[in-house]
């Protein structure tokens, strides 16, 4: 389970992110409630989860695109940076009692920026810390440490917004980023001969594109993974009405609710990290996506608080078995000349579609309920899964049928990438080489 862990670097990295990430978790819970105790609207908490989100489907192609061309490694130090400045500014307007709705609005998308730059730097950074054998523990052990910071950082948001107000959580945050940042300074990394890029930024982001839109495995994981974001993800962002108005929980209930769906994250994580071989998590991916919908039309139909909490846990460990596994999938099929570029894509559809749900969501609870609001997204998650898994078959063959990378892989430049679509590829012979389903 924890064999990633042997390699220096990946331990510097992964305990810097298990020391920060339960910061953003609990600035993400302080900053839902901010905007909520100053507006008691869904709409905007639906807008703010927009402002902070949607940069990163503008910004994360570009992202993709400098982490093929540059350093990785200098990137995210500079997205560290940015990130710790702007949750320092956030404390020091809340601090001081200046705060208003449009400096959260303002500080939230600037951040989007900012992560629309380090999503695909850091998804892309992994293979370069302990090589592809260990590659699918590494990103396990990463969603790990990630919902283990969801499982403690809600809990102690609620408890100190209740006690001591939202910028203090703010301030935690920006303080957090210190950890990473003496972790990803600390490293001793191999220099590594990036390709010669003879094309312009656009025509590198073009062939990425091009790269996965011929190839059906990839575009059928990224298509589940947008709708799921799409439709289902933006159930956080309703998560303090939940907490207030249905379920009577107040800050704290919020953060207990939050911890709940990452505990049932972090086992889900836990799990695949105790795998030896990502062989056969093609399947997981539509039953995953399936239990998350699921999951989510129960807790739409719960009024009782514990049993709300108990219902998260499951949809918690659906959503991030779906999540984790595709990433896998996508990180042993790309090749590492077009890394950035595809993970930018997934990017893209995780964390960029969210907030056009968000949207959606905060304008269609002010019709017909949070509770409704979520139900509808949990139907369409599941008709997703469903659709994913007719075309499981199809999937599978394909993925058979690339070799290596897979056909139209690029040159050493990047380039030159074709839209080949392996639907239409022969169906292995007995005895085809196995590759992760």
């Amino acid at each position: 389970m924890l064999r990633a862990l042997r390699h220096r670097n990946f331990k510097l990295f992964f305990f810097g992110q298990l020391l920060s990430l339960p910061g953003t978790w609990i600035q993400m819970v302080a900053q839902s409630w901010l905007i909520y105790r100053l507006t008691d609207s869904a709409v905007l908490l639906g807008l703010a989860g927009f402002a902070s989100q949607f940069p990163v489907f503008l910004i994360a192609p570009l992202g993709g695109a400098l982490a093929d061309r540059f350093s990785r490694h200098r990137l995210l130090i500079g997205t560290q940076v940015a990130s710790a400045v702007l949750a320092l500014s956030l404390a020091a307007l809340t601090l001081s009692g200046q705060v208003e709705v449009w400096h959260v609005f303002t500080l939230a998308s600037l951040l989007g920026v900012v992560n629309g730059f380090d999503l695909p730097a850091r998804q892309a950074f992994t293979v370069q810390l302990v090589g592809r054998e260990d590659l699918p523990n590494a990103i396990a052990l990463n969603s790990s440490a990630f919902n283990a910071a969801r499982l403690v950082g809600p809990a102690v948001a609620g408890v100190l917004v209740a006690a001591a107000g939202e910028g203090w959580c703010f301030l935690l945050n920006g303080v957090s980023y210190a950890t990473v940042l003496a972790a990803l300074l600390a490293m001793r990394l191999t220099p590594t001969e990036k390709p010669i890029h003879t094309g312009s930024m656009l025509e590198h982001i073009v062939d990425g594109i091009r790269y996965v839109r011929g190839h059906l495995p990839i575009r059928s994981l990224l298509l589940l993974l947008g709708m799921v974001s799409l439709a289902g993800m933006p159930y956080a962002v309703l998560m303090p009405v939940f907490a207030d108005r249905i379920l009577h929980g107040g800050p704290q209930g919020l953060g207990i609710l939050m911890s709940c769906a990452g505990g049932g994250a972090l086992v889900g994580a836990l799990l695949l990290a105790a795998r030896r071989s990502p062989r056969g998590l093609g399947g997981w991916v539509p039953w995953a996506a399936f239990g998350f919908g699921l999951g989510l039309v129960g807790f739409s139909l719960s009024r009782n608080f514990w049993l709300s909490g108990v219902l998260l846990v499951p949809t918690g460990f659906a959503m991030m078995v779906q999540m984790a596994a595709s990433n896998t999938l996508l990180q042993m099929m790309v090749p590492d000349a077009l890394r950035g570029r595809v993970m930018s894509l997934y990017s893209m559809m995780f964390m960029g579609m969210a907030p056009l749900g968000s949207l959606l969501a905060g304008s269609l609870a002010e019709v017909i309920g949070a509770p409704g609001t979520v139900a509808g997204g949990g139907a369409l998650c599941m008709l997703a899964a469903l659709w994913f898994r007719r075309r499981l078959p199809q999937i599978r063959g394909a993925i058979h049928g690339m070799g290596g990378a897979g056909p139209g892989a690029p040159a050493a430049d990047g380039r030159g990438a074709q839209p080949v679509d392996n639907a239409r590829r022969p169906e292995p012979q007995s005895g085809a080489p196995d590759r992760p389903s």
